[in-house]
């Protein structure tokens, strides 16, 4: 073989490895929600996006990497509100790149993170000093849209998007939650108070009520009792003297006071009360007590006034 069709071979097979070389040096991926910041010898050049790019290999080189993802940002703002108590202020802020605005986001500002800390804490310490604290809490969201409003105008220039921003929590000094929790806890128990007095007024109401009801139906019931009793007696009384005629009604009445006297102690055996209980001491007792009951109960009689004599006639 000769030395030409030799060096042809080599010469070949060098700029076939060499091409190879050069576009595996130039072909380069972007993954998704990614871009990448492609420069010539130092110089912004282009941004490439997702999928297949290419760069001229040696001269552009990828300078940097830029994720176009929502993230976010927590910042605590320490202050103190319009009645003198110590807040801490906890902002979250979510952000990203703009579409378009890659390259400002990457050559215009190196700490997005720092600057957009500077802003909420420009807008917290504006705010809260002119609110008291129950204010705070109710303007969470004013204080995270007043925020929001200033980010966007001043982010915007280096390329970023505020895409939200939230109060995530007010917390007081200490010593301040602490005297809140006791004023909460006071008043809970103050108003729990007022519902256990009330409770109580009700059912003593009710029970009043109920002792009103029970006491008119027991009046209600010894009276029928008592009228049931008087029934009986008199018809007692009535059944005694038709049998027996010639028996006097004073008899009859001793008769049948004997009868309860002695139902009475039949009625005091069978009781395991242990009280000493003082009744006559022989039958002829009943007739003594019967006497005094009547003798208590005797109402005298009033005898009407004459009336008064008419004058004489002229």
């Amino acid at each position: 073989m000769e030395i030409g069709t030799i060096l042809t071979y080599v010469l070949t097979g060098f700029v076939i490895l060499m091409g190879i070389i050069t576009l595996k040096l130039g072909l380069f991926s972007v993954s998704n929600q990614t871009v990448k910041i492609i420069e010539r010898f130092g110089k912004y050049l282009k941004t490439a996006h997702a999928g297949l790019n290419f760069k001229v290999p040696y001269i552009d080189s990828v300078r940097e990497t830029i994720n176009l993802q929502v993230q976010q940002h927590p910042v605590a703002v320490d202050t103190i509100t319009k009645d003198k108590v110590s807040v801490r202020v906890s902002v979250a802020v979510n952000y990203q790149v703009k579409n378009g605005k890659e390259a400002d986001a990457y050559y215009k500002l190196a700490k997005p993170e720092t600057q957009i800390e500077t802003f909420v804490f420009d807008v917290v310490r504006s705010q809260v000093p002119k609110q008291t604290l129950d204010e705070v809490f109710d303007s969470k969201d004013a204080i995270a849209q007043a925020v929001k409003t200033e980010l966007t105008a001043d982010m915007a220039e280096f390329g970023y998007e505020i895409v939200k921003v939230s109060v995530t929590e007010v917390e007081p000094d200490a010593k301040v939650k602490a005297a809140m929790n006791d004023i909460n806890a006071a008043q809970r128990e103050q108003e729990a108070a007022n519902a256990r007095g009330e409770a109580a007024k009700v059912l003593a109401v009710k029970q009043a009520e109920a002792k009103r009801d029970s006491d008119k139906l027991y009046g209600e019931g010894i009276a029928q009792q008592r009228l049931a009793i008087i029934d009986g007696m008199k018809k007692s009384v009535e059944d005694l003297k038709a049998a027996y005629p010639t028996v006097s009604e004073e008899t009859i009445i001793n008769m049948l006071m004997m009868t309860q006297y002695f139902e009475a102690l039949q009625a005091l055996a069978k009781t395991g009360n242990s009280n000493t209980i003082f009744i006559p001491g022989s039958p002829t007792g009943v007739g003594s007590i019967r006497q005094e009951i009547m003798e208590a109960l005797a109402v005298k009689t009033i005898t009407p006034a004459a009336p008064a004599a008419a004058p004489a006639k002229q």
